[in-house]
């Protein structure tokens, strides 16, 4: 449970799982959604692929990515619930 709240601990990646919470997206889109360069999107997607927290499909040259487990997802909606009730 520590490595899935470190993960989640960086602000990147916490931005990087809520968008795939919502739909699998190519590294590009990923990209562009946190304002930065493909490069910097793919060693971010690459560490949630290792710690099993992303899945990627080749497809063609594009790489999409999804979470693994859609229990993350679920995890992001009751965190941000909570956040909003306390406001």
């Amino acid at each position: 449970m520590s490595l899935l709240f470190k993960a989640l601990a960086d602000d990147t990646r916490l931005k990087i799982v809520y968008s795939l919470a919502k739909e699998e997206l190519c590294v590009c889109d990923v990209a562009s959604i946190l304002g930065t360069n493909v490069a910097t999107a793919s060693h971010h997607l690459r560490l949630l692929r290792n710690m099993g927290l992303a899945r990627q499909r080749r497809e063609g040259k594009f790489v999409y990515y999804s979470l693994s487990d859609k229990n993350l997802g679920a995890l992001m909606d009751s965190a941000l619930k909570h956040i909003r009730d306390e406001e």
